[in-house]
């Protein structure tokens, strides 16, 4: 590459300016006159947050399999440079190639988090693409959304032409091709967006019409052509053995937030915790080989070098197969300085034996996540875990030599009591007595160290608390004081630590997680205000936000603290994941009455996802 977009005076201006050159080791250099399809992949956040992303890379090299397609990068510019891209009116442009995405046939945007929103509309606008996805003709490129946060689309309807509904392996080539049919016939993005609307897994929301109830909520969602589906079907790869996979990942110029190697062992969960998302629209489980792992493995450090290499999963412990990877990874790097990460641990099912041998040099903190701190709000939420699998893993710990544990919990619950808040500082103190109880004071590296850190439970659409309210930002922050001073009351007060999440930015999640097409209005307002980065703290301006919904005309109370009829028709349910909706309702019906659901490799529920015939349903239960 010997062009750059940003002139070195620019470049001197901005802070980590390497987050803008490309050319890193490992990126795909092609000639963009040379293929048919030229797909701008973005992550909607700074350089070294999106270059952690498994997802992205995934995508990107896949579709840098097919020499008809040329997939490059793109991220949001940091403030600094924002500010100069406009004021020196330089378009947004791709890392490889450095032209501008404005000239891509693609441009597609991982949603990962609700809060990145007004980022997708930073990123349109520095690439001089219009907002407005009904006002883009075929000389701009077709904006197509993806990720977990596509499965309720509707906020952001008004900005993108497709929304991609599943894990992109299954059908993005029936995209492409399709995509040079019309480019070769003469492209007409009307008549694309037709056809594509026909493939498994595109939603294309113009061809959709949404129709209100005098409440505000849904009545009816309806294709205005025929021949469009009514439902849109969740992509799932059954094989994950088949597909291809990045061994030869871009190495970032500067530290990503995660700076390894990624072995993806399997995807899905068999859990079945009532507040997860990820653990209902990733259904069913399903595992990689363990002998692919391996030669992903060895692949994967000659061509990075990384000095660490981490296994990725919803629950590690689930794979059956994890020790014979972990002993394998152990022996393989042994003496080449490469550390092991296994994070997504369960206590009931943690290894000591595993965990000894890949932190044997150096204990650092061990990680856990009870969720609540009572055994009744832990089976509301279907946790699955007993006080006594608790302490009993924690001391187990402690007898292998750590003294640091982190513990995640969540505030503002279904059910929750104030007995449930008291609990969560109460357990940790009972944490704190197993280590002194455990560890003879003369093998004591020094005090023990439990922090506490609660986020505030925000309802997600596909999950049996889909139904669920939520709270003023000030109750949430009254629940956190709660915790706080019980925790200030408890004996081994001195060994704990308690952190708690931003309320306000924990309701507009729960507004933009919930919304409908009506909120994609509000979003415009919030961007044309100047907001962006809004999961970052020292960026997010909640009054900004209040005015944005107020101006649209809307309430956001409507989506957060309204309590949701059993029957209502929400936005999102245009899309089939697999697991029903009468399955959600059940497990939120016995949620009410603190009745615990066994998990997919205890006893098969039924929630559906055995539609896509592949993973753990397939498995003989015995």
């Amino acid at each position: 590459m010997s062009k750059r977009a940003l002139p070195d005076k620019i470049l001197m201006q901005v802070d980590k300016s390497a987050r803008y050159i490309g050319n890193e080791l490992n990126s795909v250099i092609k000639d963009p006159s040379e293929v048919d399809v030229r797909f701008a992949i973005c992550f909607p956040d700074v350089y070294e947050i999106g270059m952690s992303h498994l997802g992205i890379q995934i995508l990107y090299d896949m579709f840098n399999r097919r020499d008809d397609v040329y997939c490059e990068r793109v991220y949001s510019p940091w403030t600094d440079l924002d500010a100069l891209m406009r004021e020196k009116d330089i378009p947004l442009f791709a890392l490889e190639s450095q032209d501008e995405v404005r000239k891509f046939d693609f441009l597609g945007i991982t949603l990962q988090y609700e809060m990145s929103y007004t980022n997708c509309l930073q990123i349109l606008d520095l690439s001089k693409i219009p907002l407005l996805a009904n006002e883009r003709d075929e000389s701009f490129p077709l904006v197509i959304g993806g990720g977990p946060c596509a499965y309720n689309p509707e906020p952001l309807a008004m900005f993108f032409d497709m929304f991609y509904i599943g894990e992109g392996e299954v059908v993005y080539d029936r995209l492409f091709d399709l995509y040079k049919e019309h480019k070769h016939k003469g492209y007409h993005k009307k008549e694309f967006l037709l056809d594509a609307a026909n493939i498994p897994g595109i939603y294309v929301p113009e061809l959709y019409s949404v129709n209100y109830n005098n409440n505000g909520t849904v009545n009816s969602f309806f294709p205005k052509h025929d021949g469009i589906p009514f439902k849109i079907r969740k992509q799932v790869l059954t094989d994950m053995n088949s597909a291809s996979y990045p061994v030869k990942p871009v190495i970032p110029y500067i530290q990503a937030i995660q700076d390894r190697m990624t072995l993806e062992i399997l995807r899905g969960c068999i859990r079945g915790c009532r507040f997860c998302q990820a653990g209902m629209i990733y259904r069913p489980l399903r595992e990689r080989n363990p002998e692919i792992l391996k030669e992903y493995a060895k692949e994967m450090f000659r061509s990075t070098g990384h000095e660490e290499i981490s296994l990725s999963s919803l629950s590690s412990s689930d794979y059956t197969c994890l020790k014979e990877v972990v002993y394998f990874l152990i022996d393989e790097f042994q003496g080449k300085g490469v550390n092991i990460s296994l994070p997504s641990l369960r206590i009931d099912n943690f290894s000591l034996d595993v965990m000894s041998k890949i932190q044997d040099i150096k204990k650092g903190s061990i990680t856990f996540a009870p969720e609540a701190g009572t055994q009744r709000l832990r089976n509301v939420i279907n946790k699955g875990l007993t006080e006594d699998d608790i302490i009993g893993g924690a001391t187990e710990c402690f007898k292998g030599g750590w003294s640091k544990i982190k513990l995640y919990f969540m505030l503002g619950l279904p059910t929750e009591t104030e007995d449930d808040m008291k609990g969560i500082p109460i357990l940790a103190n009972e944490l704190a007595k197993a280590y002194y109880d455990t560890v003879p004071k003369e093998e004591r590296t020094g005090k023990c160290q439990i922090t506490i850190s609660t986020s505030f439970f925000v309802p997600k659409p596909f999950t049996p608390f889909q139904w669920a309210v939520m709270y003023k930002p000030e109750e949430y922050l009254r629940r956190a004081g709660i915790v706080n001073d019980t925790m200030k009351e408890q004996l081994n007060r001195k060994s704990m630590k308690y952190n708690w999440h931003e309320a306000y930015t924990s309701v507009l999640e729960g507004v933009l997680a919930r919304g409908d097409r009506k909120v994609g209005q509000a979003i415009l307002n919030a961007y044309k205000s100047g907001c962006m980065f809004d999961s970052w703290t020292d960026s997010f301006d909640f009054s900004k936000w209040e005015k944005a919904f107020s101006d649209a005309g809307l309430d956001m109370d409507f989506y957060t603290t309204r309590e949701r009829e059993e029957g209502e028709v929400f936005p999102w349910d245009f899309i089939d994941i697999g697991v029903t909706r009468e399955f959600l309702l059940k497990e939120w019906h016995k949620a009410m009455k603190e009745e615990v659901t066994p998990n997919c490799r205890q006893k098969c529920s039924g929630c559906g996802a055995a539609v896509y015939k592949g993973g753990v349903c397939l498995e003989d239960k015995g």
